[in-house]
């Protein structure tokens, strides 16, 4: 957490950087350089030996994206960030950096699409084996837990389900094997601070609201400083047994005089620097841009989306809104739970004309873009049986949410009058 900051509207102005020291810039600087000059021999000796943090090499650290994690970790509540090049990186990253080949972890059913590509298969011919089990039933992850489980994976609001995940619930039961809960935050930051509730480490795709814009591909980690690594000392041999790729550092032991960032920083000089999916200074700039105004976007996108959803509530061509507003039973409790401030910009509808009407509402929007994206300021839509779910089979697409009339809104700030406008002619020529 901020020293500085306690409220996430100021934390993401001004944690890490209130004028250049050199210029007296106001705006963060774009540092586009490769590398950095040493102050001497000891200074770079001390560097490379973790005896102090410092800049090395822009593939592992760069002054531009140290400000962008320094607001993200203070935002989330976090001790330490490190931002990469990919939403998908971050996934991978988060899990490699506690697996080995034999290994396994526990994940929700309900995750994006291309994270469930990564985790059953890619991440399976590197020899780590993704468990997937139904959130619904909290339970699933204890009983699929085993002496190799190294942590639990999920989304807190994924789509298309916009069921939200019962953080508390499941962090408690990896709490009891000594196993860390892992959450995507992508789809709704700001209203939702899983460390609050137990989980143990973040992460983003900040190409969706963070970014917002739309123009910046990107990713991040944040750690809770909150998991107690060292305990577990043969459940995360990676963190707590000499690390041959770095001079035999054992991290839990490295990182003492630094702080409790064994996880973010074995992330960083180990899968960073080897694997080098890094983000870029003029990405971590325009990154930092939207996070400036994410705390204002997001209540106007959770507003907005609200009033969506029940305008579709009453339109006689939907047979069924998806959106944790309109939920009930224990869906609806678990937005109430974990969501504040807002319920989230996705919105799921189902319209009754099937597969035909789908296609002829998205080619009949005016404003609303047509893409495989969703956070962006601007409003978006998309037909996911004919798009990204396309190629599942009938029966895949029904067992992760998708029907033939599935629509997946994603409300953007503009005047709640022009969205429902557009929405309104499209429907009439669905």
């Amino acid at each position: 957490m901020s020293e500085e900051y306690t409220n996430p509207a100021t934390i993401v102005l001004h944690t890490g950087h209130h004028g250049d020291e050199t210029t007296g810039a106001v705006a963060v600087p774009i540092y586009q350089t490769t590398s950095y000059q040493f102050k001497n021999t000891e200074h770079a000796e001390n560097l490379f030996a973790l005896k102090e943090l410092g800049n090395i090499y822009t593939r592992i650290m760069n002054p531009t994206q140290d400000i962008l994690e320094k607001r993200i970790a203070a935002m989330e509540g976090g001790v330490a960030a490190l931002a990469v090049s990919s939403g998908q990186s971050a996934s991978m990253y988060s899990v490699m950096n506690l697996c080995r080949a034999g290994d396994n972890f526990v994940c929700s059913t309900n995750i994006y699409g291309g994270t469930w590509n990564l985790f059953a298969n890619t991440l399976k011919d590197f020899g780590v084996e993704c468990r997937f089990v139904d959130p619904a039933s909290p339970s699933s992850f204890a009983e699929a837990t085993d002496d190799k489980t190294r942590c639990y994976y999920a989304e807190t609001l994924p789509n298309p389900k916009l069921e939200v995940f019962p953080i508390r619930e499941v962090s408690d039961i990896g709490k009891s094997f000594g196993i860390p809960l892992i959450v995507d935050n992508t789809a709704a930051p700001i209203i939702c601070r899983p460390f609050d509730h137990g989980a143990a480490i973040v992460m983003y795709s900040t190409t969706k609201y963070i970014g917002g814009h739309g123009t910046s591909i990107g990713g991040a980690l944040v750690d809770s400083g909150n998991f107690d690594w060292e305990s577990h000392g043969d459940r995360f041999p990676s963190l707590n047994q000499p690390d041959p790729s770095y001079h035999g550092a054992i991290w839990t032991e490295a990182v003492k005089p630094l702080g409790p960032i064994a996880y973010i920083l074995r992330a960083r000089v180990i899968l960073l620097r080897d694997v080098g999916a890094a983000t870029t200074p003029s990405n971590a700039f325009n990154t930092i841009q939207g996070l400036e105004t994410l705390p204002l976007r997001m209540r106007e996108h959770c507003k907005n989306a609200i009033m969506v959803a029940e305008y579709l509530s009453k339109h006689d061509k939907i047979s069924n809104v998806i959106h944790p507003s309109v939920q009930v039973g224990n869906s609806k409790k678990l937005a109430d739970t974990y969501l504040k401030g807002g319920f989230g910009a996705m919105i799921g509808c189902e319209l009754k004309g099937g597969m035909e009407s789908g296609k002829n509402f998205i080619d009949a929007l005016k404003m609303f873009f047509h893409v495989a994206n969703i956070g962006d300021t601007r409003s978006l839509a998309i037909h996911p049986a004919s798009t990204t779910h396309s190629q599942l089979s009938t029966e895949e697409q029904l067992q992760s949410g998708v029907t033939e009339g599935y629509i997946r809104l994603c409300i953007g700030i503009e005047h709640i009058d022009d969205i429902i406008a557009d929405l309104d002619q499209a429907l009439a020529l669905a």
